[in-house]
């Protein structure tokens, strides 16, 4: 008798502990399920930020370029149809990255400075230049001054060596641009006309980028020589 309540004592003890380790084990493994949902949520959150960001500086890349073309077609000149269909082409290409990079493909918004109506240059000849719009006081800067103080960097979406196309200066004028979120500058001439103060190529853009942006909020341009 006293032998079989021993054993019941001893099983009922192995139970128990087996009861609190089972227990403890549990809320161990809802400890670290809840754990990973948090790191999930804010990886995902950090992501969505991210991608946020992405698709506001095509989407402003795209504005811009639209703008340019309705500011050509409004103002017509010898050169209009070629710039229009190099344009064209750009979008397709920003359109593609839209896609991409999980964006509302088509998706469109102007920069601070591509809100200005784009002008056209006038009727080109053969030795002629990109001339900016009457009016525009930034060809009167003094050389290394800055200039389009507020205005937001992104890029035409054009290959090429390293170069600029602007509403403000003529082709041949040499800017220098500065993201200021990395201090990383690039120094590079204009080649065309744009609808915004200054629009980096893909090859001038990628020098001053932060990685996955496509636009500079904080720069620093400034006109060279």
């Amino acid at each position: 008798m006293s032998r079989r309540r021993t054993a019941s004592t001893k099983k009922k003890l192995a139970l128990l502990v087996t009861a609190a380790a089972v227990a403890g084990g549990g809320a161990f493994a809802l400890a670290t399920t809840s754990n990973a949902s948090q790191s999930t949520a804010q990886n995902a959150k950090t992501l969505s930020a991210t991608n946020s960001t992405v698709c506001q500086g095509l989407a402003t890349a795209l504005g811009n370029n639209q703008s340019f073309i309705a500011g050509q077609k409004a103002s017509p000149d010898a050169q209009s149809a070629a710039r229009i269909a190099n344009r064209e082409a750009v979008i397709a290409q920003i359109k593609v990255q839209q896609k991409a990079s999980g964006c509302t493909v088509g998706e469109s918004a102007q920069g601070s400075q591509a809100a200005q109506p784009a002008q056209s240059a006038p009727a080109a000849t053969a030795t002629s230049k990109a001339t900016p719009p009457a009016g525009n006081t930034g060809t009167g800067a003094a050389a290394g001054s800055q200039v389009c103080n507020g205005s937001t960097v992104t890029l035409s979406g054009e290959a090429g060596a390293p170069a600029a196309s602007s509403n403000q200066f003529p082709a041949g004028t040499t800017l220098k641009v500065t993201n200021l979120d990395n201090n990383k500058s690039t120094t590079v001439k204009v080649t065309s006309v744009s609808g915004s103060c200054v629009l980096l190529n893909n090859a001038a853009f990628e020098q001053v980028r932060e990685p996955g942006k496509f636009l500079i909020r904080r720069a620093l341009i400034q006109k060279v020589g």
